[in-house]
């Protein structure tokens, strides 16, 4: 890695994103776990939530690695607040009675959001020289890609089974 982290405005930049991202992280994993406990008329979406939660953990793992090794830390406050977040966020999502169809469309979009900040940080890495962080950056953005696709894919099938239980008077939210 080229340069001095101390003081440097991109490096600093850089290592706020890294924060950032960890605690998005965070919050992806508690919202996820919620949503996985609810599931129960989609199983398919319910093994992919359950195998994102453990890409979750490893993409906040790869990221704390490159945090300490940077001879910085995730903030404890941020990943606290955002751990709270991502609860409140999933029990927003419990009541009403198309909880399946709002969990979908935020599942997506949180894809997106996590897409377009894992592209940032491999920018910011090369940019400051960071190569050993390019690898496990792109393999989290890789996931990130993945899981975008496999959610997207799911909305008609979701919407379709969601209106078949409603139609046929089950209980059709999660």
């Amino acid at each position: 890695m080229t340069g001095d982290a101390n003081g440097n405005p991109v490096h600093e930049l850089y290592h706020t994103g890294l924060r950032n991202q960890h605690a998005l992280e965070m919050t992806a994993i508690e919202l996820l776990r919620r949503q996985v406990e609810r599931l129960e008329h989609y199983p398919e979406l319910e093994a992919r939530l359950r195998q994102h939660v453990g890409e979750s953990e490893q993409q906040a793992e790869r990221l704390q690695a490159i945090l300490d090794r940077h001879g910085t830390s995730s903030s404890s406050a941020k990943n606290a607040v955002t751990s709270v977040m991502g609860n409140v966020a999933a029990a927003l999502h419990v009541p009403p009675a198309d909880e399946i169809l709002k969990n979908s469309f935020a599942n997506y979009a949180f894809e997106h959001q996590e897409i377009a900040a894992y592209t940032s940080l491999i920018a910011m890495a090369e940019r400051v020289g960071d190569t050993q962080a390019l690898a496990p950056l792109r393999q989290s953005l890789d996931e990130e890609r993945a899981m975008a696709e496999f959610l997207g894919g799911q909305i008609v099938p979701t919407t379709e089974r969601f209106l078949a239980l409603t139609a046929s008077g089950q209980t059709a939210k999660t």
